[in-house]
């Protein structure tokens, strides 16, 4: 691989390494493979719960902002970060750089952010279901998407335009890092640690508490059905607990394994001296957006009646006559 200038004629242009043809063209494939994917799959989620009335509940309003979030990550920073990953040079200018990493982490924190409110949603149907209409209302959910849409751009857009990121090692990046031609959010100790656990950190443990609350009251509910000897129940509240447990083993299993690897070289990196190579950091990056490519899968795909909107939506069907009161799922 050949070292050459992003911009040939200026003195302050980062280096671009230029790949083998046959390496760029796969790379092309899979990233634009990935970017339709994610794009297509939200957007049939969103398009769905709008159209279908059935699906107008609370669980499905988080499951659209988690969705719409997907959707622009998937458009407005996928595509451009295709391009600047494979030809590892950013050539759309320093603004439109500057929106590119704030969509970036205030799209990734929010989709994040959607995930752990969408686990407290569940918590409160499995686990107090008497009460769940009073607590979890449209409004509520309202409030809810507002507060992780609101901190999501807070902490995205305050701190590249703020260069709250650079804090405290404004030399290093100046000196070492800045270039024509480069687009990467350089972070020191402090930037990294609170963003980290605001957008990752603080939502992974509340994920995890409450799936495995979840979890705990699940199996206590079947070991009470056994006790009270209802043979008749036993069975289907078996293969219920079953599909339960694979859920979430799935849920918290793509949450955890797309996000952590990031999240971990992110932290520490700032303290032992930046040595983790960019190649690595990229790659970690879209093992993260690739969490957002299998949500529609995880989330809405797993469930027959968002199956049987998506093939009503796919098939043309909607336009031959009005089907948004079809009947998707018994109440």
């Amino acid at each position: 691989m050949e070292p050459v200038l992003c911009y040939e004629s200026s003195n302050t242009s980062c280096l671009r390494t230029i790949y083998p043809i046959h390496l760029r063209v796969a790379l092309y494939i899979l990233l634009g493979v990935t970017v339709i994917l994610t794009v297509c799959g939200n957007l049939l989620v969103t398009v769905s719960v709008a159209y279908f009335k059935q699906l107008h509940t609370p669980t499905n309003y988080l499951i659209v902002s988690l969705a719409v979030s997907d959707l622009l990550l998937g458009l407005i920073v996928m595509v451009p970060g295709m391009i600047r990953t494979i030809e590892t040079c950013w050539y759309f200018g320093d603004f439109f750089c500057q929106i590119h990493l704030s969509s970036d982490v205030t799209l990734c924190t929010a989709s994040i952010l959607n995930l752990s409110f969408i686990s407290v949603d569940r918590y409160y149907a499995v686990c107090q279901p008497l009460s769940y209409k009073n607590k979890v209302s449209a409004n509520t959910v309202l409030l809810i998407v507002l507060f992780s849409w609101g901190v999501s751009v807070f902490i995205g857009f305050g701190m590249v335009f703020s260069k709250l990121n650079i804090l405290g090692v404004e030399e290093i990046y100046y000196k070492h890092v800045a270039c024509e031609g480069g687009c990467v959010l350089f972070q020191g100790g402090l930037s990294s640690t609170i963003s980290s656990l605001i957008s990752f950190y603080l939502p992974g443990v509340i994920m995890l508490g409450v799936y495995l609350k979840i979890l705990l009251v699940a199996q206590k509910q079947f070991r009470s059905i056994q006790r009270a000897g209802c043979v008749s129940s036993v069975k289907p509240s078996n293969t219920s607990q079953t599909k339960a447990t694979k859920t979430l083993a799935i849920v918290m299993g793509a949450f955890l394994s797309f996000w952590t690897p990031f999240f971990v070289c992110n932290v520490i990196d700032p303290f032992i001296g930046y040595s983790i190579p960019p190649e690595l950091f990229e790659t970690l990056v879209w093992l993260g957006y690739f969490n957002s490519t299998v949500n529609p899968i995880i989330y809405a795909f797993f469930y027959s009646w968002f199956r049987k909107a998506f093939h009503l939506l796919i098939s043309g069907n909607v336009f031959k006559s009005d089907t948004s009161e079809t009947t998707l799922f018994s109440e």
